[in-house]
């Protein structure tokens, strides 16, 4: 078997039901499986599952395990030459495994292989490609020196900068939202470490690999969309998970650092400072009008009561998306892409082209029952139900 993708679930059935089914269409002429690993979901995850998916293995665990063991069991039980460690709330276009499988076999001994990730408002997502975060670079990342000092090689190395967003390289850490890489490898580094911290494991599994002299890389000829970015909001609970992540990982590899953790209190102290006046965060406005990209003219005539708004139908084998959006320029829409017609891969592609602050996007997938979408990187996205 070429490829096992493994997906730990937990409490996102909607968006499970999108991934699986956009990695079923990934997988359709390769010789793969897909396995699911729940950790207990308390929504309707697994009976979704079984209704909807029978042929896909699934494994229900009695407690929530947390991701590395999660991941590690599910692992345990794939036959794939790969494995493909992916998070339940992302799409992936159709040709993304044959094009990084094409692109790992070209390899003479590669270690994991991550991709370009864009959030639910079509923005690159940094975290798809990073350096090592010695106490330096955590504490440049942190403090956002990065974002000031952009063309600085000593403050850009925490998002490995010396690579662009649409340039294929070597890095040296990805994140676990997507890893790709051999199975055989994964099994002798003994896969995710369990006592992991959050924000921790996949560092720690991309520097082992790098212990190994195996060559990560990030691949930026498929674009995987992916709803829950980082939070660009760094407050006290969120300071203290990151100190706690890297402190996890210097002890276990380096010394130590007293450095980092002189400043990352300090920033703790700033960070709580500002969010006392940042007040209750703004409610999003909810969008002027809808732009229904398809061709089921029934469906487009219930939009309208389901939304409680005006729906513009475009009929998508005869109008040009992008042509049709500039009649919305300035104002608030939100475009939903109906996958019966439109590919993930297409779906991805608009949503990354025509990214702008005044227009949101949403996916009705292929027979299912609702809409999904995110308006933000900071949040898990929204789910709008088709009855």
């Amino acid at each position: 078997m070429q490829l096992s993708v493994i997906i730990l679930n937990y409490n996102v059935r909607y968006f499970l039901e999108q991934c699986v089914l956009s990695v079923q269409e990934a997988i359709g002429t390769l010789d793969a499986e897909i396995i699911v690993i729940d950790n207990n979901s308390a929504d309707d995850s697994c009976l979704m599952m079984e209704k909807r998916f029978p042929s896909v293995k699934l494994i229900q665990n009695k407690e929530n395990f947390g991701f590395p063991k999660g991941n590690n069991i599910g692992v345990s039980e794939a036959k794939g030459k790969y494995i493909c460690i992916l998070n339940p709330d992302t799409v992936v276009a159709e040709d993304t495994f044959i094009k990084i499988l094409a692109f790992a076999e070209e390899q003479k001994d590669p270690g994991i292989i991550g991709c370009k990730l864009i959030d639910g408002t079509g923005n690159f997502l940094p975290e798809s490609k990073r350096g090592i975060p010695t106490p330096w670079v955590a504490f440049t990342k942190v403090f956002g020196l990065y974002k000031v000092f952009p063309k600085w090689t000593l403050f850009n190395q925490y998002y490995a900068q010396h690579i662009n967003e649409n340039e294929t390289g070597k890095v040296e850490i990805l994140v676990g939202a997507f890893m790709f890489m051999k199975r055989d490898l994964y099994l002798e580094l003994g896969g995710f470490d369990e006592d992991c911290f959050m924000y921790a494991d996949d560092i720690d599994l991309s520097y082992r690999v790098l212990q190994k002299q195996k060559t990560n890389y990030y691949f930026h000829e498929t674009t995987v969309l992916h709803y829950k970015g980082e939070s660009t909001i760094k407050d006290e609970k969120y300071m203290n998970r990151f100190q706690e992540a890297m402190n996890f990982f210097y002890q276990k590899h380096f010394k130590k650092s007293w450095f980092f953790t002189f400043f990352i209190k300090i920033g703790i102290v700033v960070f709580s400072f500002i969010k006392m006046f940042q007040g209750k965060p703004k409610t999003k406005a909810l969008p002027e009008s809808y732009i229904f990209y398809s061709s089921n003219k029934i469906l487009s005539e219930k939009l309208p009561f389901i939304l409680k708004n005006k729906v513009l139908f475009l009929d998508f084998k005869k109008e040009k998306m992008v042509n049709s959006c500039l009649i919305l320029k300035d104002a608030k829409a939100e475009i939903i892409l109906d996958n019966q017609y439109v590919s993930f891969k297409k779906c991805i592609k608009i949503i990354e082209t025509l990214k702008d602050k005044n227009i949101t996007f949403k996916i009705f997938p292929k027979n299912a029952s609702f809409i999904v979408g995110s308006d933000s990187r900071n949040g898990r996205g929204q789910i709008i139900k088709i009855e």
